[in-house]
């Protein structure tokens, strides 16, 4: 009975944790918040789909000069983004096939920088692989 009530918190903190994910990014789409700023408000979670998330971000903030060179790129970027925070908004899971898109990444991932800017340097840099 107490694994069961653990389980159901549990999956109550994800759905919580993916709504406010969700809000996060489309505040970096309506340009209401930087991408470093949502960053630092992620919740510290093992939820893959806000890990899924994360590194989206991460892909964005780090694309921005191509973004600006190429439109359909950029409109691209965003739709995808858009409905990550859709689903995400939603307490919704994320399709597999986009959180395998970033398999690779979650290792490792700092979600709050215990070294502050040195260790979000780290990350950042490790996220887009240089």
């Amino acid at each position: 009975m107490k694994v069961k009530i653990l389980n159901q918190h549990k999956i109550d903190e994800n759905i919580k944790n993916r709504k406010f994910v969700g809000r996060l990014v489309y505040s970096v789409l309506s340009e209401r918040r930087c991408v470093r700023e949502a960053l630092k408000l992620f919740p510290d979670s093992q939820d893959k789909n806000i890990e899924c998330a994360y590194h989206a971000l991460v892909h964005y903030e780090a694309d921005e000069t191509l973004r600006y060179q190429d439109i359909d790129y950029k409109e691209e970027q965003n739709d995808y983004l858009e409905f990550i925070a859709e689903t995400l908004s939603a307490g919704k899971e994320l399709p597999r096939n986009i959180i395998a898109d970033y398999e690779d990444y979650y290792k490792g991932t700092a979600m709050v920088w215990k070294n502050g800017l040195k260790g979000f340097v780290k990350e950042f840099l490790r996220a887009i692989n240089v």
